[in-house]
């Protein structure tokens, strides 16, 4: 077949089974005549007031309070930019509160589980995992962890598992085929595992599943739609599957991925907040978006038929360029948007226990993986006008370009209260140029400094510690975060290593948009998921621009001319490199330091990712890779 390396005759791809999947238009609305659609539940429009209205009221009066502040002796144009990027700024950090507050009072709140007593119908489900580039071992350990353990759990459905492969590396693809056959021979001989290549990646991983679509499609009902390094348990994988079965207007129901497997510093941070505050954040989201859900591109189950038929994406150009058509880069959240245009509920079920994936090991892979979502996000700019969407599917959009975004507001906010945030006669601008442009600003007392700052830290860390006093009704226990005095301690270690860290992901995002705005396209490589200390030099080179930025502001704060309230943000800016290098420390290699800002994932492992890790040996061993795979 054209455009794949495919083997019916051995049995590594199924016969085919063709499901259309139309380009849609996105300027005229479209709905699915097979959508049987479905109401909002009756609390959906309270819940979205008690998330939105406390932080709109806040946001205002943080407004009011700052313009009242800035015209006591006149209001400059300055001024009253100052007062537009805090409010920028301020709206989103609200609403992340809110909706943890939400979160935090559906927790406690939750009465018993009811066991769901409608009837599942057997659904054919496909389990696609589309793979770039990746390490075999990892990718073929986690399936096989999963193949086993759905084996193991009671279903009525019908799984069937294809890695759908783009890699372009020849080595490494002669490897996943070895890994195919392993995988194939390990297995029950019923079991339905099948290995797709594509010679050519048109369209990266947005064309590869569509590919599927379009030549195997037709055969399943659903496809569980997989990242390379996504792993779910058996019951999880049912679940979903029940889910879907027992909910005819649902086009697609999202899990939330816990992440597992970090070892080092900044994997370990990501794990531990994700695990410990995220629970919280993901079900007040849950109670808002009700029907009208977000897509976050794997660990998802998706109706095929509703799928091919409203969410075929087309090609769009840049909001900031007229040159040619390109391909939608963050492609899930306008999926999710295609799909609830068409009349199919996108649902969002953080209830479901056992869905995982990885996360980048140091800053530095952190940072360039989240420029290619940053080029991503910002691209739905353009989108937001597309015709049919659903108000609440327009501000997934918007708040996905906002994460980024806010980053240069505040690091615009950072400089001017540099330069003239110190008094009307000890700021920089007067210092070197003896020219004062706040004209009548307002005095920045100590007081009035340190009020500013405790106010904003108390905003950004409320969500977190709320979170944290809500984890026993998650489910985890104390035990599995180590203990009492060890949870506390990595609460703490957990949010000074994210004040430390969080001034320089400003600056990289920062120069990300900037990077985004002047069209540098960012190549799509697979992450770097082991980790790994780069060289003093490479980690210069790369923290360049926010070293500098730190080092004048620790020297203008010498001199007396930049206030000493940012000095959290001036060390961890001119401490950027030493950071870094921390970042990829791993804590697994000392006892002592094993289970610092340790979840039940590194702390007591459940049976699916103890599994998935010997698994991984295995298929390493028998790959020839065993020096690669650290030891558990």
């Amino acid at each position: 077949m054209d455009g794949v390396k495919y083997h019916t005759q051995s049995g590594w791809m199924p016969p085919e089974a063709p499901l259309a999947m139309p380009t849609q238009a996105l300027d005229q609305p479209y709905v699915d005549a097979a959508a049987p659609g479905g109401r909002e539940q009756a609390g959906t429009v309270w819940w979205r007031l008690i998330a939105f209205v406390p932080a709109i009221l806040t946001t205002i009066g943080v407004s009011v309070a700052l313009t009242n502040w800035f015209k006591m002796d006149g209001f400059s144009a300055l001024e009253g930019a100052i007062v537009v990027l805090i409010v920028f700024t301020f709206f989103w950090i609200a609403l992340a509160l809110s909706t943890a507050t939400l979160g935090v009072f559906s927790l406690w709140m939750a009465r018993p589980k009811v066991t769901e007593q409608t009837p599942v119908s057997p659904l054919d489900v496909a389990l696609l995992v589309p793979v770039y580039n990746e390490d075999p071992a990892d990718v073929f350990g986690n399936a096989a962890a999963m193949m086993m353990a759905l084996h193991r759990e009671p279903h009525v459905h019908n799984y069937s598992l294809f890695i759908l492969s783009d890699t372009r590396d020849e080595f490494a693809a002669t490897q996943e085929m070895r890994a195919f056959q392993v995988l194939k021979a390990q297995l029950p001989a019923e079991a339905q595992v099948y290995y797709r290549r594509r010679k050519d990646n048109i369209d990266r991983k947005v064309g590869n599943l569509a590919d599927w679509i379009e030549r195997w499609g037709g055969a399943f009902e659903a496809m569980l739609v997989l990242d390379a390094d996504s792993l779910m348990s058996g019951k999880a994988i049912v679940d979903l599957s029940d889910a879907l079965s027992r909910d005819p207007s649902a086009g697609l129901i999202q899990s939330f991925p816990t992440l597992f497997g970090a070892r080092s510093v900044f994997g370990r941070v990501q794990q531990f907040s994700n695990r410990i505050y995220g629970a919280a954040l993901a079900e007040g989201l849950a109670k808002w978006t009700d029907r009208e859900g977000n897509y976050w591109g794997h660990n998802a189950i998706i109706r095929s038929a509703a799928f091919a038929t409203c969410a075929g994406l087309p090609r769009v150009r840049s909001l900031l360029s007229k040159g040619p058509t390109r391909l939608i880069l963050s492609h899930d959240f306008v999926e999710a948007g295609l799909l609830r245009r068409a009349g199919w509920s996108v649902r969002f079920v953080p209830q479901i226990e056992g869905s995982y994936e990885e996360v980048p090991a140091t800053l530095i892979d952190y940072v360039l993986r989240d420029r290619r979502w940053c080029q991503g996000n910002l691209q739905h700019l353009s989108l937001i006008s597309s015709r049919g969407f659903h108000a609440v599917s327009r501000f997934h959009l918007i708040n996905g370009a906002m994460g980024y975004l806010m980053s240069p507001a505040w690091f615009v906010l950072l400089v001017v209260w540099a330069l003239v945030g110190n008094g009307e006669t000890s700021n920089v601008v007067n210092y070197f140029s003896g020219f004062d442009p706040q004209v009548n600003w307002p005095t920045m007392t100590k007081i009035s400094s340190f009020a500013l700052l405790l106010f904003m830290y108390s905003m950004l860390l409320a969500p977190k510690l709320l979170s944290a006093i809500a984890i026993h009704r998650t489910g985890l226990k104390m035990r599995d975060v180590g203990g009492v005095a060890q949870f506390i301690s990595s609460v703490s270690i957990e949010i000074a290593l994210s004040v430390a860290y969080a001034p320089i992901m400003m600056v990289q995002q920062s120069i990300a948009v900037m990077r985004t705005a002047f069209g540098l396209r960012e190549t799509w490589s697979p992450q770097n998921r082991k980790g790994g200390m780069y060289s003093w030099a490479t980690m210069l080179k790369f923290h360049m621009f926010e070293t500098v930025v730190g080092v004048l502001l620790l020297v203008g704060m010498s001199y007396g001319i930049i206030t000493l309230w940012l000095i959290p943000i001036g060390l961890s800016l001119a401490l950027a490199v030493p950071l870094s290098a921390l970042s990829g420390v791993d804590l697994n290699e000392r006892g002592w330091s094993a289970n610092y800002m340790g979840t039940p994932e590194a702390i007591n492992a459940p049976p699916i990712i103890r599994e998935a890790f010997a698994q991984r040996r295995r298929f390493a061993h028998d790959l020839g890779m065993s020096d690669q795979i650290p030891a558990e």
